[in-house]
């Protein structure tokens, strides 16, 4: 019988990603960032545990979508109390909280559990192309080809 090898916590080598999302589309940009947070670009993947890199998403306001998405895609959130349901388009958040949206999509993308928030914990998204992890040196993460766009 074969055993699976599971890779000890402190040989996780974890590195930090930068991901330009200007002219990308949400859902494709989302699903690659999503992968590579829960690390499934490794050969060392193990479903269980965080095995991924941190993320920085930078041009979050530069993001698109297809078809009429814009005029009606809709963001809800409820404050808890009656009567308290908040709904908003994507154009309005777009231009209040352009973040939120990016971390909306990718936040769906991860397992709806413990591991999930903390592989949230290693996403860190910006409005514009400026960050403050500069410190650690960021690798450019190329998402998508530039060939479907002509």
């Amino acid at each position: 019988m074969n055993k699976t090898l599971i890779p000890p916590i402190d040989s996780i080598n974890r590195q930090w990603l930068l991901v330009d999302a200007q002219d990308q589309t949400l859902g494709r940009l989302a699903s690659e960032v999503a992968s590579v947070l829960r690390g499934k670009n490794k050969p060392n993947y193990t479903p269980h545990l965080d095995t991924g890199d941190f993320v920085v998403v930078v041009n979050a306001d530069k993001i698109r979508v297809t078809g009429k998405k814009a005029e009606q895609k809709l963001y809800r959130r409820h404050s808890g109390r009656p009567g308290g349901m908040k709904v908003e388009t994507f154009n309005s958040l777009q231009d209040r909280i352009p973040e939120r949206i990016v971390e909306h999509a990718i936040k769906g993308m991860l397992p709806h559990n413990a591991l999930g928030r903390q592989l949230f914990r290693k996403l860190k998204v910006y409005r514009g192309p400026e960050h403050p992890h500069a410190a650690q040196n960021p690798q450019v993460l190329t998402i998508g080809s530039t060939a479907l766009a002509k």
